[in-house]
């Protein structure tokens, strides 16, 4: 373990005067381990307040702690151990590639990126396998990483090989111009054929690992299109305008139909069998980097999702 004084503000009474304030007071303190102390991130000190590892002249604080002027902050932690990250020979659907990026049609099941407890067997295992070159700007954790999909959904990601290329793609993503099209098989009859979902989203406050509609939340936006009624079911088509955590899987339980197979979300049991939600980002469409060109793919359903709408025409298609 080690001791690290992150600061120390000394200011002697008739010094008050002429010395400015410095920008860092009013801080929170776990905002501000994380931006002055350059601890890894804001939940990491959190943890660290949480269990009276952080003193503010010599006494245990709250996370609302504000810091002030002459705080002296001293923080005791075991620095993390940087995560290695293996490339690995595992099979990968590619749809497109070039000297730009790359589109994979990812299986339900692999995690995008390695995290803590989870270094081996993602997306990103993969690629640093199949591809040389990747852009650093997810870090060394995610890199070539422009968005994600959750580790139960399926379907198309396109992943920037260098920084030029993660930028354009980025930049895309912020201004809602790139296409994002998902198929979801969701409980229930929907009232309506086609509507918009407008709900802001945020993280759950009781349950902390799901998303929900909160007022405070960030603006969040889904179209949908019912395709197919399938008894208790429906099929329909989600197109993302905004692209928050759980988008889809939050607006359709938000509506009372939540994705079959979402046990986060939804019913504990179905009919079927399925690993995961029944949801699949079919349609990927952006413009190319470097050619200016727009380019859209379609990511086949996988085997386990098409059984199971399969299984849902040929129980209740008739009805």
């Amino acid at each position: 373990m080690n001791v690290v004084p992150l600061l120390r503000f000394i200011v002697e009474p008739e010094e008050v005067a002429s010395q400015p304030v410095s920008e860092d007071v009013g801080l929170r303190i776990d905002v501000f381990l994380t931006q002055v102390g350059k601890l890894p991130s804001r939940s990491f000190a959190q943890r660290l307040l949480k269990n009276g590892k952080v003193t503010v002249n010599s006494f245990v604080i709250k996370p609302s702690y504000q810091v002030q002027e002459g705080d002296r902050i001293e923080a005791e932690f075991e620095e993390p151990k940087p995560l290695e990250i293996e490339p690995e020979d595992l099979p990968l659907d590619i749809l497109y590639e070039d000297k730009d990026l790359v589109v994979v049609n990812k299986p339900r099941g692999m995690v995008v990126h390695p995290a803590v407890g989870n270094s081996r067997g993602t997306l990103v295992n993969a690629l640093l396998t199949h591809c040389n070159d990747l852009s650093g700007i997810g870090g060394i954790i995610r890199p070539g990483i422009v968005h994600r999909l959750d580790k139960d959904t399926s379907g198309a990601l396109v992943v920037a090989k260098h920084d030029q290329s993660h930028l354009a793609l980025a930049k895309q993503l912020k201004e809602r111009t790139m296409t994002r099209i998902y198929i979801a098989l969701a409980h229930g009859s929907l009232s309506l054929a086609e509507g918009t979902i407008d709900a802001p989203i945020g993280r759950d406050p009781i349950h902390r690992q799901k998303m929900a509609i909160i007022p405070k939340g960030r603006p969040a936006i889904t179209y949908y299109r019912v395709i197919e009624e399938l008894g208790p079911y429906t099929l329909l088509e989600a197109k993302l305008e905004t692209g928050r955590t759980h988008q889809i899987r939050a607006h359709l339980q938000y509506l009372g139909h939540p994705v079959a197979g979402d046990h986060v979300y939804g019913r504990q049991k179905e009919p079927f069998t399925i690993k995961g939600q029944a949801l699949h980002a079919a349609i990927l469409g952006f413009i190319h980097p470097q050619t200016g060109r727009y380019m859209e793919f379609n990511a086949p359903l996988p085997a386990d999702l098409q059984s199971v709408i399969d299984y849902c025409r040929k129980r209740w298609g008739e009805e």
